[in-house]
């Protein structure tokens, strides 16, 4: 079981800023899927930063939502400074 999202944040870069239920910290750059299937719809930033955690991942209005598993396997740990 992966944990769920708790807290997301788009940056500029089409990158997306996560903490995870359990408290991890992470970084999904979503670059590479935007030239795919209902990604294209995110390609426009006005669309991309407008993405909210609904029940345990991440959405968007335009119908595209993530599996917490992508989330968690495609994302990266952000490392504290």
């Amino acid at each position: 079981m992966y944990p769920g999202v708790r807290e997301v944040t788009p940056n500029e870069d089409f990158s997306l800023n996560v903490v995870l239920e359990n408290g991890e910290k992470r970084v999904l750059d979503m670059k590479p899927y935007l030239d795919f299937g209902v990604f294209k719809k995110l390609r426009d930033y006005e669309s991309f930063k407008r993405a909210r955690v609904a029940f345990d991942t991440i959405e968007w209005d335009e119908g595209v939502d993530l599996d917490p598993e992508f989330v968690y396997e495609k994302s990266k740990p952000i490392e504290d400074a």
